[in-house]
């Protein structure tokens, strides 16, 4: 059916916003359960799938290659286009600062090469594919990234803790805005190549900028700390997320932004949340827990 998505991971971080996004654009959205489901019967019929699916990071190397293998597998025999969250692990650690489509993938951790590695996979197989390439993500409610578990932890008392230093600008994604550009690639794809990497601008900010724009979407003074990284390398012996976490700090420490001129072009007509409403809706549980967001505050212009 033209206008039927399934989406892996429907209630991960991309793809709880993704079922919203299409829904709200009119498309039959199907939630794809993995302990219930098969997935082929899942995606038979359906035009687009979201692979929303993200592992914990100690797993990547043991279920990526197999979750994306079986995506890519059953949209060749349908013909869907699956759409990807993309990330900027597939870059190195003296990358330049603007990051577009063209600009080479050469990943100094395991978790940019799983990523490179799957993405190529789609590429090479001829899966009709859109990564939509983005950097950390900005949520509407607490799922547990880098920005609500510690950066914005402490707004509340008027503070963020921010990993890098305060003065490198950083590539920000905020999730509903992510989700309706995916929608409305979606509804373009015949217009698209096989395979298409595809920058998401989203916002740019320093850890400085970050503060500013939460105190102007809160209306109260926010400071801004650096976060002490000993605790997270001591760690590394007793928990396994803190490797992938230390593995990847290079990315607070070195200046990075996606280029949105490719999404521009093919989308014209999109329109990106004001960055206060988007901070204001994204520290709203945590700084009024016991408050309803305001009706028609998280209206989103299209």
């Amino acid at each position: 059916m033209e206008r039927t998505v399934l989406i892996l991971g429907s209630t991960g971080r991309f793809g709880r916003n993704a079922v919203d996004a299409f829904k709200a654009a009119g498309w039959e959205v199907r939630s794809f359960k993995r302990d219930v489901d098969n997935l082929w019967d899942a995606a038979w019929g359906a035009s687009v799938i979201v692979n929303g699916w993200d592992p914990a990071y100690p797993d990547w190397a043991r279920e990526m290659p197999v979750i994306h293998a079986q995506v890519r597998e059953v949209a060749k025999a349908s013909g869907a286009t699956v759409i990807l969250p993309g990330n900027v692990y597939n870059f190195w650690a003296s990358m330049p600062d603007v990051l577009d489509g063209m600009t080479p993938q050469s990943p100094t951790t395991q978790y940019g090469e799983l990523r490179v590695d799957m993405e190529a996979a789609y590429r090479r197989e001829g899966v009709r594919t859109i990564v939509l390439r983005a950097g950390d993500f900005i949520d509407t409610k607490a799922s547990g990234n880098w920005f609500d578990m510690v950066i914005t932890k402490p707004v509340a008392r008027g503070a963020i803790r921010y990993p890098g230093a305060l003065n490198i600008k950083h590539a920000w994604a905020f999730l509903p805005d992510m989700a309706r550009a995916a929608v409305m690639l979606a509804e373009k794809r015949h217009m698209l190549d096989v395979f298409e990497d595809i920058p998401f601008a989203g916002f740019v900010m320093t850890g400085h900028d970050l503060a500013s724009g939460l105190a102007s979407a809160l209306d109260r003074p926010i400071d801004a700390k650096k976060m002490a990284w000993l605790p997270l390398q001591m760690a590394r012996p007793f928990w396994k997320g803190a490797k992938p976490l230390n593995a990847l700090r290079y990315l607070w420490d070195t200046p990075h932004e996606l280029d949105g001129t490719k999404l521009t072009k093919l989308l014209p007509e999109f329109r990106p949340t004001d960055l206060s409403e988007a901070l204001r809706l994204a520290v709203h549980d945590y700084v009024h827990p016991h408050q309803a967001v305001s009706p028609g505050s998280q209206s989103i212009s299209a």
